[in-house]
C-alpha cells in the first residue's frame, strides 16, 4: 500500500468511486444519505477512512438547529477514529494505515491573540469538525493533520471514539472544576460516564444527577462507583465542592449553585444551553464561581489521551450502522443511550 503526498495512492480510492455520507440539508430535518466523491486532502491534511464516529450532543445541537448553521449540506460527526488513507503535501509524522482521532476543534488561525497565548479553543477564526468542516458521519473524512492525534493501542475503534469529545470536554471541565473532593455531575451521559471514572481515579467522591425518574442512568452511575445518584431536582446528601453541568438545561445552573458550598465552582460543560432562569444573588454570593467551557485545545487532547489508558477509562458504547445515524441521534435526544452511541461505517 502506497501513500503519495498530494494524491491518493490507492486504486480503490479513485474519485470515480463514491463514498456514503449522512448529510444535514436543513436544520431540524433528518440526515439524508448521499453518495459523494471521496475528498482529496489539501496541503497539511489527512484523508481518513472512518472506522468509527461517536454521536455527540453537539451533533444533536447542529442537526436540531440549536447552533446557527455555518455551512450548507454539512456532514456532522466530530469524534472520529480513522485510518490514514492519504496525505496532503507537507504532512509529516503520519503514515499509511495509522489510526488517528479527530475531535471538535478542527483548525485554528494560529496567529490571533488567543492562539498565541495558549487559548486556541477561543480562536475567532476556528473551524469545527462536523460544523464548518465535513465530519465523520461518512466513509471518509479529511482532517487537518495538526489537529489529528494517535489513538492509544489499548482501545478498539468504537471504544476510542467517545474519548475524542465526550472525554476531552469532560477532562477540560474537570480541570476547570478545581481540586475539590466532592464533585457533582448533572446529566449522566457520554461525557459524564468518562469524567466520573477520571474523578474517582483521582480519589474524589462523585454525585450523579440524572433526568427525574431515570433509574437506569442512576444505576449505571452507581455501577461506575458514584457514591450517590438521584434526580437533578434533588439536593445531594452532602454539600459539593464543585459541579459540572453536561445537560443542556439552564434551570440546572441555579440548582447546582444551591448544591455547592461557598467558594464552590459550577462548570457549564456544553456548547448550548436553554435560557438560565433568574435566581437570587444569595446562591451565587459567597464567592461561588460560575463558568463555561468552550471547545478544547490540542494540549487537552494530548494530556487526556495519555491519561485515559492509565485510569483506565472504559467507555460504554451502543453501536449503530452509518445509515442509522438518525436513529442514534433520536436515541440521544430521547435519553435512551447508556454511555455513548457510535456509528460504524
Amino acid at each position: 500500500m502506497q501513500i503519495c503526498n498530494g494524491m491518493i495512492g490507492l486504486l480503490f480510492l479513485s474519485e470515480d468511486i463514491p463514498m456514503r455520507a449522512m448529510v444535514l440539508k436543513a436544520p431540524g430535518q433528518p440526515l439524508e444519505l448521499e453518495n459523494r466523491e471521496i475528498p482529496q486532502p489539501k496541503p497539511g491534511e489527512l484523508l481518513l477512512k472512518v472506522r468509527a464516529c461517536a454521536v455527540c450532543r453537539t451533533d444533536l445541537h447542529v442537526v436540531d438547529g440549536d447552533l446557527a448553521p455555518r455551512r450548507a449540506a454539512i456532514v456532522p460527526g466530530h469524534e472520529i477514529v480513522g485510518e490514514v488513507a492519504g496525505l496532503g503535501d507537507g504532512v509529516a509524522g503520519f503514515k499509511a494505515g495509522q489510526r488517528v482521532g479527530v475531535g471538535w476543534l478542527g483548525h485554528t488561525c494560529g496567529h490571533c491573540a488567543f492562539c498565541t497565548h495558549g487559548e486556541e479553543n477561543l480562536c475567532d477564526n476556528a473551524e469545527f469538525t462536523g460544523y464548518q468542516r465535513n465530519g465523520g458521519f461518512a466513509d471518509y473524512a479529511v482532517a487537518d493533520a495538526a489537529f489529528s492525534f494517535p489513538i492509544p493501542d489499548s482501545y478498539g475503534d468504537a471504544e476510542a471514539a467517545p474519548l475524542l469529545c465526550a472525554g476531552l470536554i469532560g477532562y477540560r471541565s474537570l480541570k476547570m472544576a478545581g481540586k475539590g473532593r466532592k464533585l457533582g455531575i448533572y446529566g449522566f451521559g457520554a461525557a459524564a460516564h468518562i469524567v466520573a471514572q477520571v474523578a474517582l481515579w483521582e480519589g474524589r467522591s462523585v454525585y450523579a444527577f440524572t433526568r427525574p425518574g431515570d433509574t437506569a442512568a442512576q444505576q449505571f452511575a452507581r455501577s461506575l462507583g458514584c457514591c450517590w445518584a438521584g434526580s437533578a431536582d434533588e439536593r445531594p446528601p452532602d454539600e459539593l465542592d464543585a459541579a459540572i453541568i453536561f445537560a443542556p438545561v439552564g434551570a440546572l445552573v441555579p440548582a447546582a449553585l444551591r448544591a455547592v458550598r461557598k467558594g464552590g465552582i459550577v462548570v457549564c460543560g456544553g456548547i448550548h444551553m436553554s435560557d438560565i432562569p433568574s435566581f437570587p444573588y444569595s446562591i451565587l454570593w459567597g464567592e461561588r464561581v460560575l463558568r463555561s467551557v468552550a471547545n478544547l485545545t490540542r494540549q487537552d487532547a494530548q494530556e487526556f489521551l495519555a491519561l485515559a489508558p492509565q485510569v483506565p477509562v472504559k467507555t460504554t458504547v451502543q453501536l449503530f450502522h452509518l445509515i442509522g445515524a438518525n436513529q442514534a441521534l433520536a436515541a440521544l435526544r430521547d435519553g435512551r443511550l447508556t454511555g455513548a452511541g457510535v456509528l460504524i461505517p
